[in-house]
């Protein structure tokens, strides 16, 4: 139930390993060992490198896929302009329960990752390396790798190169968090977006790509681009790492060649024959169904066709004997709780999500559903990074997926299966509670009151969509997009709050006569004595 994944789970490759290349020698292929697999790697100039990376259609392997080459040439323009040295920064602070690629290559092939580095290192001509980790394997991985090489942080040392730990967490593993941590600051996002090909740690331009982008680089730089797209797919050459977890006999790592059937790597692991739905990308990604799973091969373009995301390269089935509900509010607990908690539409709007999933599996009715859709879209776009548009697109898509059991939970008494928690979740054996800093879950079921805003006196202030946005969603005007609306059970003490503070008294709440769902005794406001609270 909910176990989490070792650091480093079993291992498996589909064709000629590349990354992979000398698993099946040691555990961890050390500088001697990584040279006698691999070979020796020349130096590439910094247009040569450029020109490699779109040859082989090289995109970042973190989740987001931007291109590789537009990247580096970036970094290498802005370094010119400026007259500064950039950086150069890894990224290996894997973070989500599901994913272990990453880790896997930390702990069993640094040198490849290191490779890769030391070839944008040196055509850039920076003088700083930083690989970000969150793990205590990764990290003495690495650093073991450094002192191998003969690298260390010194202010006399030609490179300067270190680890930086951070803690685990979902917003560590964001660009903006892993370069204001080695800066000094802390591992969440900063306030603002600002590019770090353009102005990243210390301010300079900063080359920051996950850590199997370089080991992929570091492949393709040995074997050249035409050896290197005789591998996989046309327009996706090469091979990919992948994290197969969730209802399957064998959890895994393993890495397969662009343009393998879906279906294909899921038999490896020991999946259902028929999964009710598969999780692809992780959980900033989106649920595709037992059809569209013998329609989907592993490439980023043909998961984008069907509906899928390959994200972060996680791949989790769940079986016909599970709630696909259940199972998805466990993950957007989760979700809420790693919220870094200084942007209002993601620390308010996430646990709000998931009190709304919970409120739909109560019985909250199609009140429910709208107040968990409205929630969803008022998260996306606020946000100083990405974990909230990543976690309104996985509750968007478990929606979609998943219709008939939601009509069996909205229109009726359920589906009646249970939640076999077989999604990987806890590294500490915690349940999430979907309230930051925990805290026990507010009551569910169907819906009370219902909300109205009066247009004669409202004014655009915005305050209500701040306090429920399970129920408010601002229109480009700045005004509210809905006259009136039900209340979610668990929201109807924040409802009452949005009444008292609204500056133009423009809302009111009213008792749901049509509701069977027994009185909570609730006050219920009009304007007047909405007039009178708000003045105490």
């Amino acid at each position: 139930m909910n176990e989490a994944l070792p650091d480093v789970p079993e291992v498996r490759v589909v064709g000629l390993p590349q990354l992979t290349s000398g698993f099946d020698l040691v555990e961890r292929l050390d500088l001697p060992m990584h040279l006698k697999v691999h070979g020796p790697l020349e130096p590439l100039g910094g247009e040569q490198l450029a020109q490699l990376a779109e040859a082989i259609n090289l995109r970042g392997r973190g989740g987001a896929g931007f291109p590789f080459h537009k990247k580096l040439r970036s970094v290498a323009e802005s370094a010119i302009r400026r007259g500064v040295r950039p950086v150069v920064v890894v990224n290996g602070s894997e973070d989500e329960p599901a994913c272990r690629k990453d880790t896997v290559l930390i702990n069993r092939a640094p040198h490849l990752i290191l490779d890769g580095t030391l070839l944008c290192a040196e055509a850039l001509g920076a003088r700083t390396l930083v690989v970000g980790v969150t793990r205590e394997s990764t990290q003495r991985s690495m650093e073991a790798a450094l002192a191998e090489r003969g690298l260390s942080n010194g202010r006399r040392s030609a490179l300067r190169a270190r680890v930086q730990r951070n803690p685990v967490r979902m917003v560590t593993g964001a660009a903006a968090s892993l370069i204001r941590s080695i800066d000094g600051g802390p591992a969440i996002p900063p306030g603002r977006k600002v590019s770090a090909s353009q102005t990243g740690v210390g301010g300079a331009p900063t080359l920051l790509s996950n850590a199997e982008t370089f080991a992929q680089l570091a492949i393709a730089a040995r074997i050249g681009p035409e050896r290197y797209g005789n591998t996989g797919l046309y327009d996706e050459p090469g091979t990919v790492m992948l994290t197969v977890s969730g209802a399957v006999a064998r959890p895994m790592v393993i890495e397969v060649p662009t343009g393998v059937p879906l279906r294909y790597v899921l038999q490896l692991a020991g999946a259902p024959p028929v999964p009710q739905g598969v999780l692809t990308g992780g959980y900033h990604g989106k649920w595709i169904d037992a059809a569209t799973v013998n329609e989907a091969i592993v490439s980023r373009n043909s998961l984008d066709a069907v509906g899928g995301s390959l994200g972060a390269g996680a791949i989790l089935p769940i079986s016909q004997n599970t709630c696909p509900l259940g199972e998805s509010l466990q993950v957007a607990k989760w979700l809420a709780e790693e919220s870094a908690g200084q942007c209002g539409p993601c620390y308010l709007g996430l646990p709000a999500a998931a009190r709304g999933m919970e409120d739909i599996l109560g019985g909250g009715g199609p009140a429910a559903l709208e107040a968990l859709k409205q929630v969803a879209r008022n998260v996306k776009r606020r946000g100083a990074c990405s974990h909230p548009d990543g976690s309104a697109m996985f509750l968007e898509s478990t929606l979609k997926a998943f219709t008939d059991d939601l009509a069996a939970h909205v229109l009726g008494n359920g589906c009646g299966r249970p939640v076999e928690g077989v999604l990987p979740l806890f590294e500490d054996g915690r349940v999430p509670t979907g309230v930051p800093g925990g805290g026990a879950a507010e009551e569910t079921g169907p819906s009370r009151q219902k909300i109205y805003v009066d247009w004669t006196l409202c004014r655009g202030h915005g305050l209500c969509a701040d306090i429920l946005p399970e129920v408010f969603e601002l229109g480009a005007d700045g005004f509210p997009t809905v006259a009136q609306a039900q209340v979610p059970r668990y929201a109807e003490a924040k409802a009452l709050r949005a009444v008292r503070r609204c500056p133009a008294l423009a809302l009111r709440l009213e008792e749901d006569t049509r509701s069977q769902a027994p009185s909570r005794n609730l006050p219920v406001l009009s304007q007047g004595r909405g007039r009178r609270a708000l003045g105490r």
